[in-house]
């Protein structure tokens, strides 16, 4: 599993994992009867911790202050942001296919990037 997805992984389900541990234990005092009421306390749960600790690491990475940082991270379930960078591979495609099959082809994607305003040459039309 490439790195950033583990990261980007552990970083969404350990918000949820204390979310639903909080919600298990009780001890926040909310009274819940049913279990779509606690999945939505769960979920709410686990929002308010994730953009708690987000923003304790933003706010972290402005003020240069690393402990903050790492810590605020490490509650995220990974001590550090994932990095996406670099473009993505550009890859070519050849289709083979017959001389008919072709002239549709190309006449079908001549109208639908022109908008259909103008018709192919050779088609009959």
């Amino acid at each position: 599993m490439p790195t950033n997805l583990f990261i980007s992984t552990m970083r969404t389900v350990t918000p949820l994992a204390v979310a639903l541990a909080l919600s298990w234990t009780g001890r926040l005092g909310i009274p819940v009867d049913s279990e779509a009421a606690a999945s939505a306390v769960a979920l709410g749960l686990a929002a308010v911790y994730y953009l708690a600790f987000r923003g304790l690491e933003w706010l972290a990475e402005r003020l240069s202050w690393g402990p903050l940082r790492i810590a605020a991270g490490v509650l995220l379930g990974w001590a550090r942001p994932p990095a996406y960078g670099g473009t993505a591979q550009k890859t070519s495609v050849r289709v083979v296919v017959g001389e008919a099959e072709g002239r549709e082809f190309l006449a079908a994607l001549k109208r639908a990037t022109d908008g259909g305003k103008s018709q192919s040459a050779g088609n009959g039309s």
